[in-house]
């Protein structure tokens, strides 16, 4: 982990701006701001070009001879194939609107971290390898050539950027900056640079289904001890089904789900509601093959988010469902609404999602056929078909962190909050321009959660920290809900370093705690493990109850043994007069 000042220091901004011109500041990879990078055995994996040993802290990224050729050859390509692109390249004004609406510019100071700077960076080449204005005058119009510093600079700041897309919604001109991210990320790909925590992620993938490399076998073993950890809460033992063809929903969530707290115990939610729902007229299996519901391949190129994203369709095709229902994740999210039916579809072997609990026709999944387990678990609530209790939830003070994918990406503000506001009793939302599509990121997201990267993640994270400390301070809020595994993991760390009062829980881990099972115990913990507030109060009552029963049973006896004494004493009377008169007579 790269070394990290202590948080009053870190927040220490200097946005002054540079005496000198952006084009004039040699580029300074500095510790903590940039990922280690791809390894050659996941570059053989996934088909990247040039796998070898380097690192971007080296100075020779052992590039191939004619790397300035692929770059520019590769460029042009996407221009003429995506029109966004020559759109976004051409039209900005660089007005500034986006500047102060990036995360890691607020928390670095640094200007190239300035959205429109950044992409300038990529759009300065197209200027000065394919304008005429460019070529002819150079700097004068805005355009350099391709040089190795050049490069470098391209490379180390299209990492500090986690594609959360909120400079894009303060562009007059609707420019979405992380589209050219993605562009930039695509043609560093073209040369073999990619970071480690992208390109391992995405050979996981395609070796075993998932991001962590999760096996099949591993992958059931897990789900059946969370099952064990429910039955252990609950003494209800539910019996989810794998693999199974033929049933009516297939359910895909991100591996983190199932080996990384906190999502672990969003997924023993989810299997709690599923079992719940079985009685109801659920019939729905989980994949240990298709079992990744993120996407790190939107990190890396449209090709590679397209291969990772086919599987879901080609799974639920081998077994026979209908249609399919997402858990809570980011990236899968954006990747699903956004370009899942035109880029893998049409899955019109599928069906649209109508729900067998309610009979809800999920009109907006008409296309892809697929829906968010919120919108499902909103349904059910808004149709009165969960029994819960809320006062499971009272130990927490919750707020909402809108994850930039769902939020800003398909516009998924209000479910999740009626979702939350139904199973808990304590709320209370972040100030309105720190969330719903004004969201903050969390500083990590796009592949950047990562050690060696912790220094800009948490100066990243400082403008939602700030929101988080403020609702900390107002309202005591002591837990921040979200619905993205990512986020989970990010946060998590985000709230230790910045808020380290304030913990991270999943939506559906608060629906496991305030579901009441049919033939369930008394429920005295939570799927932590934490016993319940009220648990401890019962505890010291009975305590308080027991000194006074003391009392009374040491009266009564003390009574009972008074009352034995007195007898005895009245019974030994006629015997000791009988012996004193029969004494006096012989005398």
């Amino acid at each position: 982990m790269s070394k990290v000042a202590p948080p009053e220091e870190l927040a220490k901004v200097d946005h002054t701006p540079p005496k000198k011109g952006w084009m004039d500041m040699p580029v300074e990879l500095k510790e903590g701001r940039w990922c280690y990078g791809s390894k050659p055995k996941d570059h053989e994996v996934i088909g990247l070009p040039n796998p070898r040993a380097w690192s971007p802290g080296d100075e020779d990224w052992k590039l191939p001879e004619n790397w300035q050729e692929i770059f520019l050859e590769g460029m042009r390509e996407r221009l003429d194939k995506f029109r966004s692109f020559r759109l976004f390249m051409d039209i900005c004004v660089r007005c500034g609107a986006c500047a102060d609406k990036c995360h890691f510019f607020i928390g670095s100071g640094d200007p190239k971290n300035m959205p429109v700077l950044r992409a300038e960076l990529l759009r300065s080449i197209y200027r000065g390898e394919f304008t005429t204005a460019g070529k002819v005058l150079g700097k004068l119009a805005g355009g350099r050539k391709l040089t190795y510093d050049v490069f470098k600079d391209l490379f180390y700041y299209l990492f500090q950027c986690t594609e959360c897309r909120r400079c894009s919604l303060y562009c007059p001109y609707g420019i979405d900056t992380a589209e050219v991210t993605m562009i930039g990320r695509e043609l560093l790909n073209l040369l073999g640079c990619n970071i480690d925590w992208i390109a391992g992620p995405v050979a996981n993938c395609y070796r075993t289904g998932n991001h962590l490399g999760i096996q099949p076998h591993a992958y059931h073993s897990m789900v059946e001890f969370f099952c064990e950890e429910i039955e252990e809460i609950t003494g209800i033992l539910p019996e989810p089904s794998l693999n199974r063809k033929g049933a009516e929903i297939l359910f895909i969530t991100p591996s983190g789900d199932i080996f990384a707290d906190p999502g672990t115990f969003t997924a023993m939610g989810y299997l709690m509601l599923f079992h719940y729902l079985e009685g109801l007229g659920l019939d729905i299996t989980w994949s240990t093959y298709a079992s990744e519901g993120g996407n790190f391949g939107s990190f890396t190129s449209h090709e590679m988010m397209k291969r990772l994203n086919s599987k879901m369709y080609a799974e639920a095709k081998r077994l026979g469902v209908k249609w399919i229902i997402g858990g809570e994740c980011g990236h899968m999210w954006r990747v699903c609404n956004q370009y899942m039916d035109t880029m893998t579809g049409p899955a019109d072997f599928l069906e649209v999602p109508k729900s067998p609990i309610t009979g809800t026709v999920f009109e907006n999944a008409k296309s892809h056929k697929m829906i968010h387990i919120c919108e499902f678990t909103a349904d059910l609530i808004k149709h009165g078909k969960l029994n819960l209790d809320l006062s499971r939830n009272d130990q927490y003070k919750l707020t909402y962190h809108d994850s930039c994918n769902p939020a800003r990406g398909m516009g998924f503000f209000d479910e999740p909050r009626y979702v939350l506001q139904n199973v808990a009793n304590n709320f209370h939302d972040m100030p309105i321009n720190t969330i719903r599509e004004q969201t903050f990121c969390c500083g990590s997201g796009s592949g950047l959660n990562t050690d060696e990267f912790m220094d800009m993640r948490m100066r990243g994270a400082l403008p939602r920290a700030n929101a988080l400390q403020y609702v900390h301070d107002k309202h005591d809020v002591n837990m921040m809900a979200c619905i993205c595994a990512i986020d989970r993991a990010t946060l998590t760390t985000l709230c230790e370093y910045w808020v380290p009062d304030v913990e991270v829980i999943g939506i559906h881990e608060l629906v496991g705690n305030a579901l009441i099972l049919e033939g369930e115990k008394k429920r005295t913990m939570n799927l932590r493990a934490e016993e319940f507030p009220w648990v401890e109060e019962e505890e010291e009552e009975e305590v308080e109850e027991a000194p006074a029963e003391v009392i009374l049973e040491a009266a009564e006896e003390t009574a009972e043994e008074v009352a034995e004494d007195a007898a005895e004493e009245t019974a030994e009377e006629p015997v000791k007069e009988a012996a004193e008169e029969e004494a006096e007579g012989e005398k």
